[in-house]
């Protein structure tokens, strides 16, 4: 087994708080994770049908845990690139060794980071404008999420998409089963973000972005793509 060690990455992305805590959290759970959250992380496999990068654009995962997305999204367009990070140094153990396991290491590269302050630069040795950036269920666990959308956006190229799916409000659902989920919810240090819509929307009018939001499963779950305006014509 691969085990990621701290020598082996960059110094500025390494939150020792927050990798401590999500790295007990997941020190075991990440052994299962992927047979267990495929029931109720719903609409991951949606945010991956619809990222359909070109040949040679670049697609980011904020926070890619166990590398699932990026296994399945790498396997079906073979021709993008793809990076990952996460604050887990543990969850990247188990990424790393998907990745290897389905041959993909030349397509795929995940390194530690933190999201709230992310950069290329810090987290991959290298300034990078991405194509497109996937945010799928980690929202709702980073106590800063703002920050996560802000240091997102800017890590856009001209005319890149942010594809974002998390909880939400379940406001389709009954009273019962919303408290129930919330409770449960809460073992996990998961808090659906319910204003995020109106965070995004904030976000797309600043940046001149266009912006698709909804809220599938009866509210379940939410779903927004947001698209920055793209290069200007040559002159």
């Amino acid at each position: 087994m691969t085990t990621l060690t701290r020598s082996e990455l960059p110094p500025q992305s390494w939150p020792v708080d927050a990798t401590a805590r999500m790295n007990r959290m997941y020190r075991y759970q990440r052994h299962i994770y992927d047979a267990t959250r495929r029931y109720y992380l719903l609409g991951r496999d949606r945010l991956i049908n619809e990222l359909r990068p070109a040949a040679g654009e670049t697609v980011l995962e904020v926070g890619c845990g166990t590398g699932r997305n990026l296994i399945q999204a790498a396997s079906r367009y073979r021709e993008a690139r793809f990076y990952g990070f996460d604050v887990s140094t543990e969850m990247l153990t188990s990424a790393i060794s998907g990745v290897a396991r389905a041959g993909l290491s030349g397509s795929v590269k995940v390194a530690h980071g933190d999201a709230t302050a992310f950069t290329g630069q810090a987290v991959f040795g290298q300034k990078l404008a991405f194509d497109h950036v996937m945010i799928s269920y980690s929202l709702s666990m980073i106590p800063d999420w703002t920050a996560v959308i802000d240091r997102a956006i800017a890590s856009l190229a001209p005319g890149g998409k942010l594809h974002i799916v998390d909880f939400g409000d379940q406001r389709g659902l009954p009273k019962t089963a919303r408290t129930l989920l919330r409770r449960w919810l809460t073992l996990f240090d998961v808090t659906p973000r319910d204003d995020l819509e109106d965070v995004l929307i904030h976000a797309a009018t600043r940046n001149g972005a266009g912006l698709r939001f909804d809220r599938p499963f009866r509210g379940y779950a939410q779903y927004a793509v947001l698209t920055m305006p793209g290069r200007p014509p040559a002159a």
